[in-house]
């Protein structure tokens, strides 16, 4: 196996691991927010801001070619598919909400309804298989883009696994940190025998882009999260300037 390829496996190993042991950190969800935790959101949120957003401008030009489109439909319809990942995980939040409230009222559990359980975790599976698979095809091949990659999804999974485990509480533990675990593993399979096309890529990208966007703004936003600013600033200047300096 090229040494590309098992640097991508351990990224991937590493990322499998980050969601089988997250009960280990629950030392970050106790009482106001930890500062880790926000520090993690900034360096999330500068990679959305200064690689992400920018990145699927390149995409706007692969479906501008791939199908006949002016710049500014393929820039619409590229755009259009990053909301749609956006609103999705919107949608997911708001459900799972509803759900504990739900639970909480009628009976004492402030947990989401089983019968939700696999609704809510489906599609972050799916999400987790993007993010897998893009490990062998983002858009800037490279040992620097590689890294960037690494580093940022890694900490956006712990805020993120997080959030699941309060959501889902044991469920979490028993079923849902393995299957996010196996999904970013067999999205990196899926990635060493499948080559999509350059459209399709981009489409799966711009989803992508789409619901992390949301996910990292869902954990740093909310007043009730007890969010810090100062690690959070740190964290997005520091990676900013790692980014910009790259």
């Amino acid at each position: 196996m090229p040494i590309a390829d098992l640097l991508t496996l351990l990224c991937a190993g590493v990322f499998a691991l980050t969601h089988l042991q997250i009960h280990r950190l629950g030392f970050l969800e106790r009482d106001a927010r930890h500062a880790w935790l926000s520090f993690s959101g900034g360096v999330a949120v500068a990679y959305v801001f200064l690689h992400v957003l920018p990145e699927l401008g390149s995409h706007q030009e692969v479906f501008a070619e791939a199908l006949g489109l002016p710049e500014e439909t393929a820039e619409a319809w590229v755009y259009s598919l990053a909301l749609v990942g956006l609103a999705t995980f919107y949608g997911l939040e708001r459900l799972a909400k509803a759900s504990r409230a739900r639970s909480r009222e009628q009976r004492g559990e402030d947990r989401v309804e089983g019968e939700l359980f696999w609704l809510h975790l489906g599609p972050f599976g799916l999400y987790n298989l993007l993010i897998g698979y893009l490990l062998l095809h983002r858009e800037e091949p490279g040992l620097w883009s590689l890294a960037i990659y690494f580093v940022a999804m890694a900490l956006h999974f712990v805020t993120t696994d997080l959030g699941l485990r309060e959501h889902h509480k044991e469920r979490y533990e028993r079923r849902g940190r393995w299957l996010l675990a196996g999904a970013v593993l067999g999205g990196w399979a899926l990635g060493l025998a499948v080559a999509l096309p350059p459209l399709a890529i981009g489409g799966l990208f711009a989803f992508l882009a789409g619901g992390v966007v949301l996910n990292v703004l869902k954990e740093e936003l909310p007043e009730e999260r007890g969010t810090r600013f100062w690690p959070f600033g740190l964290g997005t200047l520091l990676y900013g300037a790692l980014l910009l300096a790259g």
